[in-house]
């Protein structure tokens, strides 16, 4: 198997931790990163002896080499639109990491400069082969919830926050930095219907050091779509309960990232029809009594192995693998990318938040 030559910017969290993890793992067995770009002397060390490759300190340095076939865009979060053009204007193809930018505007600039020069440009959108995820839709298409009402993404928890990426001048806060997964996950389940639209947000800070936000309250709705209700909050102690909550006619989905339970009604037609009744109920004695009946529930619960940080990595670098070595279609478009990043900015448009940094 002919291998894909891959050129990583950045050694931080994300850089070696996510990307870099994968792609020094056994898994890996046909990608091998040829060049780290990093500004760090100590990180630059560092990614000589993990990745036995060559390192530079300055990211165009790769602008005309020849061995590359992707570069990986882990930068600083407010430097992926400006490097990812650069790469892209210099012939290079690109994975750029979330958010893809700062704006809608930015990620038709990256599609289109793409186009022009004839390379590949997508971002790191791999919690969309999050297998929770893709359990939470095999079991939505399989039928069971009957009609999808509403449905919740939960990803919160309880954490203070003091570094760069708390910075709106750094294009961070939490809807920017951990908002593209529960919000492309939900376009997903809308079929990436293009009239969505934010129906409600609500951003604040709340534990953060910076002037980012930390609470995100957001609700998407589309045209005879469920509702989709997002949460990316910093102040939620009791997070854990779920991540995925799925709304049905017949019945309820409740998933973390490690395991699932479903309950529903299998089937409605072993019940009698209920026509409405106009006067007050009352029982046998002439009694008030209340509107019930007793629904038999089928139960099902499962564990999940995987998450976005392992299985999901392998999977979105195999589907890269396929459309950079033998042109095959991407799955995850950039046009899903800006479509993300679309309802971030709609959400910062109606909650601005004053900028307490340069």
């Amino acid at each position: 198997m002919k291998k894909m030559r891959v050129a990583v910017i950045g050694q931080g969290r994300s850089g070696r931790n996510i990307h870099g993890k994968f792609l020094r793992s056994e898994d890996n067995d046909f990608c091998e990163v040829v060049c780290v770009a990093e500004t760090d002397e100590a990180r630059r060390a560092c990614a000589a002896v993990e990745y036995g490759c060559e390192t530079v300190a300055d990211y165009r340095e790769l602008f005309n080499r020849k061995d590359i076939d992707i570069v990986v865009n882990a930068s600083y979060s407010q430097m992926h639109y400006p490097i990812t053009k650069e790469l892209l204007t210099h012939g290079l193809n690109v994975l750029s990491e979330k958010p893809f930018a700062r704006s809608y505007y930015e990620c038709m600039d990256l599609i289109l400069t793409a186009k022009k020069h004839g390379v590949v440009v997508t971002a790191f959108h791999q919690s969309l082969y999050n297998p929770a995820f893709l359990k939470v839709k095999e079991i939505i298409a399989g039928g069971k919830l009957g009609d999808v009402l509403q449905i919740n993404l939960k990803y919160s928890g309880f954490a203070r926050r003091w570094d760069w990426q708390t910075l709106q001048c750094c294009c961070a806060g939490g809807v920017y930095n951990t908002g593209p997964h529960p919000i492309g996950q939900a376009l997903d389940l809308l079929g990436w219907d293009q009239n969505t639209k934010v129906a409600f947000s609500s951003l604040g800070t709340v534990l953060t050091s910076g002037d980012g936000d930390d609470y995100g309250k957001i609700i998407l709705s589309a045209p005879g779509k469920p509702v989709v209700d997002i949460e990316v909050i910093s102040a939620d102690a009791f997070a854990g309960d779920y991540v995925f909550k799925i709304y049905g006619s017949k019945g309820t989905l409740l998933a973390t990232n490690s395991s699932y339970k479903l309950k529903y009604v299998a089937d409605f037609s072993a019940y009698p029809e209920r026509p409405v009744i106009r006067e007050p109920l009352s029982g046998p004695d002439g009694k008030p009594v209340y509107c019930s009946e007793k629904l038999t529930f089928t139960e099902e619960e499962g564990d999940i192995k995987g998450s976005s940080f392992n299985v999901a990595v392998k999977d979105f670098y195999q589907m890269l693998y396929h459309t950079v070595m033998f042109g095959q279609a991407l799955a995850i478009t950039p046009e899903h990318a800006a479509q993300v990043i679309a309802v971030i900015e709609a959400c910062h448009a109606q909650n601005p938040l004053p900028v307490k940094f340069d």
